[in-house]
């Protein structure tokens, strides 16, 4: 299992992965986008800080400008790229392709039928969007899990991601997800619960230990 921050901004990356937990970094246009700087020079800034993978969304919408832009990508952060690849047909058609030269992850699945594409196409991971399919579908965790039985037996592993509480976070890891996307404050929130901080409170108020 690793648990991915989902940001493309700086201080959080690196407060992240300071946690020691945290295994990489996701991103995605939107995120890119409110960073409010040039693409080419966030990704270089975050490759330098994050200790593991860094995920870069494709834009290209054929083939041949997806590989393109894929080796545009890679020469700008190197062997930590994983790149989200959409699921349409030229974005299968690519996976296919090109799984053997870039790590893809499939990205915005909504059905398990596309998590089988996926697998056939040789992805890596497969990312679904947990608590929009919730909203949408009516029940993101399903769709883990269902997910998780047509990739039962492969190598290709669930990213779960849009994921709003902890206790979702928790539940699409019961669900089958192999690894977690989560941004910032869920991620902080990730390590608290109101009772840890009674409990917290009350060892600083009347316990006593080695001094230092």
């Amino acid at each position: 299992m690793a648990i991915f921050l989902e940001s493309a901004k700086k201080n959080e990356v690196k407060q992240a992965m300071a946690y020691g937990w945290v295994s990489g970094v996701t991103t995605n246009p939107s995120l890119l986008a409110k960073a409010g700087r040039p693409p080419e020079e966030i990704l270089e800034q975050l490759s330098s800080i994050s200790t593991g993978p860094l995920f870069y969304q494709l834009m290209a919408k054929t083939s041949h400008e997806m590989l393109r832009e894929a080796n545009k990508v890679r020469d700008l952060i190197g062997e930590k790229l994983v790149l989200k690849i959409l699921p349409t047909e030229a974005g299968f058609r690519f996976c296919a392709q090109y799984s053997g030269d870039f790590p893809c992850c499939v990205t915005a699945v909504f059905g398990e039928w596309q998590a089988l594409v996926a697998r056939e196409a040789g992805a890596v991971y497969v990312a679904i969007y947990v608590n929009r399919a919730s909203r949408l579908l009516g029940d993101g965790i399903e769709l883990v899990r269902n997910a998780s039985a047509v990739l039962s037996g492969s190598s290709t592993q669930i990213v779960a991601a849009s994921i709003k509480s902890p206790r979702e976070a928790s539940a699409v890891f019961m669900a089958g997800a192999h690894h977690l996307a989560i941004p910032y404050d869920v991620l902080q929130a990730l390590m608290t619960h109101e009772l840890s901080e009674s409990a917290i409170a009350e060892f600083y108020g009347s316990g006593v230990g080695i001094e230092i």
